[in-house]
């Protein structure tokens, strides 16, 4: 990463604005109450703007990501790969936000996507737009790569990276809880199994564990910077 390249990112004002723009809205996105790809896309601007002024870190957070950056190999910068069709990020990017202001750290946001949803694995590295970050910081599972969202790398001033956080904070088995609530019940036809788990699914997105979780990752951030201040 460089000063350069980081640059070129849009604060978390300039997302939001981006996510309402005809160009974000023509590109194709996903619809999870309808479990399906769809073009253009659902309007996240308001509720980005929205859940941002009401996100809330804890006094403690508050006090840990002041002390963070005020080491001298502290966190100074962070860069967030994200698309606002996703509901991980839709939960995470307004806290990683506020975590961006309390602590005074420039924060920076692209987009994973070109026109059209990376549906598995990688994208071409031939396919510009931000490929390079895309594949720079992508997630790695069972020795396979892909293209995980959200993403937020947390670097020093002099952009040496300290930590990485990926998709969901780990007390959050999402795997196995949309899994079950997206399976075939007794006596449902797959499409109604599709339409009743998009509806549970949404339900869950509503609940208060969306929250419990965006502060879940949270915690796992700063517990994670500290751990590698403290013995680096």
């Amino acid at each position: 990463m460089t000063p350069e390249r980081f640059a070129k990112g849009m604060t978390f004002g300039d997302y939001v604005k981006f996510t309402g723009s005809p160009e974000n809205l023509g590109r194709e996105g996903f619809d999870v109450r309808r479990f399906s790809l769809v073009r253009p896309r659902v309007d996240w601007s308001g509720f980005l703007r929205e859940r941002h002024a009401k996100a809330q870190l804890s006094d403690e957070q508050t006090a840990a990501i002041r002390w963070l950056a005020a080491q001298p190999r502290g966190p100074a910068k962070v860069l967030v790969i994200s698309e606002d069709w996703s509901s991980d990020c839709r939960r995470d990017v307004p806290y990683l936000a506020r975590l961006a202001e309390a602590g005074g750290l420039e924060l920076r946001i692209f987009t994973r996507d070109a026109d059209a949803m990376l549906l598995k694995g990688l994208p071409d590295p031939a396919a510009g737009g931000n490929t390079d970050l895309v594949l720079e910081y992508a997630n790695e599972k069972k020795g396979q790569k892909f293209a995980t969202i959200p993403v937020a790398v947390f670097f020093t001033k002099d952009f040496v990276e300290l930590y990485r956080y990926v998709e969901y904070p780990a007390v959050y088995h999402k795997d196995r809880v949309i899994g079950h609530l997206r399976a075939a019940r007794a006596g449902e036809t797959e499409e109604q199994a599709k339409a009743r788990g998009g509806r549970d699914i949404a339900t869950l997105l509503d609940s208060p564990f969306f929250d419990v979780w965006a502060r879940a990752g949270i915690a796992e951030i700063l517990s994670a910077l500290h751990e590698r201040l403290l013995t680096s």
